[in-house]
């Protein structure tokens, strides 16, 4: 029998570099991916599920792909896992919605808890300002609104956008500039540039 040796395999090194690698992109994207959960679901315990499953899906099904390919890949797969939650919410509240003494429930974006050392009157505002955003994002069309929120809200560039939609970038442009541009009809008085 020959005695065991502490030269590491190559290979298992690679795997370990991988999966701390792995490990560091997923805690750099968390934030992010629970910030775009939450205006979705307006639920932080669905966000949280919708992100915990969707970093699953990334680790089970591409964690041998390029680092590079990480970022495109996730948002892509958090993109489908709330599509995916949308149609399972819409049946279940059609389900609800005949079922005796059931009161649906709902939780915007101006429910959710703010600064609290907060002005009155800024506050007033800003709740005012939000409730009017909330509103003029569910007038977009749904691709329009995708597109703005990874671009706006989440600061992802163009390339990352139309990757993670499974779009071009022609048409990432071209969706964030309608968007832009109805909600600055749409927001008035509310509009900062």
């Amino acid at each position: 029998m020959m005695p065991a040796t502490c030269t590491p395999v190559p290979w298992k090194e690679h795997a370990l570099d991988s999966s701390a690698e792995l490990e560091a992109f997923l805690a750099a994207v968390e934030r992010q991916a629970f910030r775009i959960a939450r205006h979705y679901t307006g639920d932080d315990d669905e966000a949280v599920d919708v992100v915990q499953d969707a970093m699953i899906r990334l680790v089970r099904r591409y964690a041998g792909r390029e680092p590079t390919q990480w970022r495109p890949l996730f948002f892509g797969i958090l993109r489908n896992r709330l599509h995916d939650w949308s149609r399972r919410e819409r049946v279940r509240r059609r389900f609800l919605a005949w079922w005796p003494g059931h009161e649906p429930e709902g939780q915007g974006l101006d429910q959710l808890p703010g600064p609290t050392a907060a002005r009155p009157d800024s506050l007033a505002q800003s709740g005012e300002a939000m409730q009017a955003l909330e509103a003029a994002l569910r007038e977009l069309p749904p691709r329009q609104r995708e597109v703005f929120l990874l671009r706006s809200v989440d600061g992802m560039d163009v390339a990352d956008t139309a990757i993670a939609l499974g779009v071009s970038d022609g048409s990432v442009k071209t969706h964030y500039h309608r968007a832009v541009q109805r909600l600055r009809a749409l927001l008035g008085e509310h509009w900062d540039e």
